[in-house]
């Protein structure tokens, strides 16, 4: 277990994980906690587990081993109500317009229409894509599609957010946007769960984080009382972490 402390207001607990596919070796007792209302970065290289720690929690593939809980209890139907998921590839159906497509998002967690259409224009004024929403997704630039897949992952008002590289193809003004994003999820009390490369971000807008490296968790601590700058950190932690493909056994 990581030294974050598991306690009753936990929004994700994750213990002891393990997960192969075909010998391969994809997570190594992974174990991770974040407080609720918490802002918490995941770190790593690429192949390192992050996108499949954030596949496991999501329910999207099973661990070998180990246990979740999300919003302290085991995954469910219920509890996927409480979650908001934003992808790293933005796989939406391209002839749908950006209205329709946040409609069908909020049809799906059963929002009522007085309420659906009055956020879904919120939202779209919040992403800067107001003038674009009845454009089809097919002619979205990535960064419009990063910043319509952020719109859709929080229109239900989710408890706590799963963000994959949220920043990735944002150019300067649209990254601005989404860090604005997250910290007033932050003050309104959402979890914020994001996995990044742009270690800067981690340390303007987390409170802990966690570096996963060659398929284990490798650190985890508050961002707070760091002696050197997050890049020399992560960069030292992954050399003096770093070992020999394990065989399976």
């Amino acid at each position: 277990m990581s030294d974050s402390a598991v306690s009753s207001n936990s929004a994700l607990e994750i213990r002891s994980i393990r997960k192969t596919i075909k010998k391969k070796l994809l997570l190594d007792d992974v174990s991770l906690c974040v407080a609720e209302g918490e802002t918490f970065g995941f770190l790593g290289p690429n192949g390192a587990g992050k996108t499949t720690t954030m596949k496991c929690v999501l329910g999207l593939i099973r661990p070998d081993s180990g246990s979740i809980e999300v919003l302290g209890r085991p995954l469910s139907h219920r509890t996927k109500y409480e979650i908001g998921f934003m992808p790293e590839q933005t796989y939406f159906y391209k002839y749908l317009t950006g209205r329709e497509f946040l409609r069908f998002n909020a049809d799906f967690y059963g929002m009522k229409k007085s309420f659906r259409d009055e956020r879904i224009e919120e939202l779209l004024d919040r992403v800067a894509l107001s003038r674009h929403g009845d454009g089809t997704l097919s002619g979205y630039s990535k960064g419009m599609l990063q910043r319509i897949g952020l719109a859709q992952a929080i229109i239900h008002q989710p408890r706590i957010v799963f963000l994959d590289e949220p920043m990735s193809g944002l150019d300067p003004i649209g990254r601005k946007m989404v860090k604005d994003i997250i910290l007033d999820l932050k003050r309104e009390g959402v979890t914020v769960f994001f996995n990044t490369h742009i270690l800067s971000d981690v340390e303007s807008l987390c409170d802990r984080f966690a570096i996963i490296h060659e398929w284990r968790i490798v650190a985890d601590r508050p961002v707070a009382g760091l002696d050197e700058p997050i890049e020399d950190f992560f960069v030292r932690t992954v050399r003096e972490n770093s070992r020999r493909e394990l065989e399976i056994r």
